[in-house]
């Protein structure tokens, strides 16, 4: 049933907000969920009870009032996914077909080599990814402000032990409704990390007194460090 729910909150967020694209639409949905219950406990898997992770509940359970104002959103052309499927090494052929682009190619529309690098609101960190103590993982997003002008945001960031994560800019200062600017985050693995453990979560948040907008992080390991 999430699909129909879905629908229906990004056609009523496209109805408040006639120039907003898709990218927006989504991304308000996702860095306003919540992921905790109606008493303030953890989400739980619906499968086994069991704690939920953000690989089973995503962003969380969307909150259409927060939605409907998220103060910042991270948007995305149609140029990026193009850059996107580049980085994935789809075929020419492959991104034309998908972007309905016949003049779409490789050459000219990559913008970015990591497919981590697609301005989304969530980030998946795989430290390892075939090269050979790889421990540090940095990325780029570019918030659009849908908010008040002269807003002011502070980053919060969550990680596990085994992961130092930081922001830069820690803190953003929007001059106007429709200012974009752009963070920096590194996330570096600790040294001789357990190989056992393959995975963890955290978060970035960008906060003020009106908003939170969350981003979901996962972690992953996929050699010794």
């Amino acid at each position: 049933m999430s699909c129909p729910h879905i629908s229906g909150l990004a056609a009523l967020l496209k109805a408040a907000h006639p120039d907003w694209s898709p990218s927006a639409i989504k991304s308000a949905l996702m860095t306003t969920a919540y992921t905790v219950d109606n008493a303030n406990s953890p989400l739980r898997d619906a499968a086994d009870y069991s704690l939920s992770t953000p690989w089973a509940h995503g962003a969380g359970h969307v909150d259409p009032h927060k939605a409907l104002s998220p103060g910042l959103v991270y948007d995305a052309t149609p140029d990026d996914y193009v850059s996107f499927l580049c980085s994935l090494d789809y075929t020419d052929d492959a991104v034309q077909l998908i972007a309905r682009r016949p003049n779409a190619t490789c050459s000219s529309s990559r913008r970015f080599r990591d497919p981590g690098q697609l301005n989304y609101p969530s980030f998946s960190v795989v430290f390892g990814g075939g090269k050979k103590n790889s421990r540090v993982v940095r990325y780029t997003r570019e918030l659009t402000n849908v908010g008040p002008a002269g807003s002011a945001y502070v980053a919060e960031i969550e990680a596990p032990p085994t992961v130092v994560a930081t922001v830069k800019p820690s803190k953003l200062v929007f001059g106007n409704v429709g200012d974009k600017l752009r963070y920096t985050v590194t996330f570096v693995s600790k040294k001789d990390v357990d190989y056992s453990l393959t995975s963890g979560f955290g978060s970035i948040t960008w906060k003020n007194a009106q908003h939170q907008v969350r981003s979901p992080v996962s972690f992953s390991w996929t050699l010794r460090l």
